[in-house]
């Protein structure tokens, strides 16, 4: 059974930090792009970073360029998003994904697998 079960969300101060993971089971890790996305409310879900199966290669948002990490570790099956100065505007459920296209699509019709979701709440 495949699971993408993400972790370490929360609630945290404006200009703060956290760190979430997503840990993958089920599938051959090392194949797949993995990306983060969110959804806040009231809004549609949109793309937050990806990377490629080497950690060679990301590709994030713009509203979090800088500010945004995006690093996955194929031994231990997870991929990771550290986020820094953390913004009211970052409030969101973020969602880890995992596409078998072989390429950092921003788009989340390419991704076809999906976690369950973990809270994000920046309070000012």
């Amino acid at each position: 059974q495949v699971q993408l079960v993400e972790s370490g969300g929360g609630l945290v101060q404006a200009g703060g930090s956290l760190g979430l993971s997503c840990a993958v089971s089920g599938l051959t890790f090392s194949g797949y792009v993995m990306a983060w996305f969110r959804r806040a409310p009231g809004k549609e879900r949109e793309f937050v970073a990806s990377i490629v199966w080497s950690g060679g290669f990301t590709a994030y948002a713009d509203s979090v360029k800088d500010r945004f990490t995006i690093s996955r570790d194929n031994a231990k099956n997870t991929v990771y998003l550290q986020m820094n100065s953390l913004k009211r505007e970052d409030t969101a459920v973020y969602y880890c994904a995992a596409s078998a296209s072989g390429w950092v699509a921003k788009s989340a019709r390419e991704y076809q697998i999906w976690g369950q979701g973990t809270q994000v709440t920046v309070a000012s």
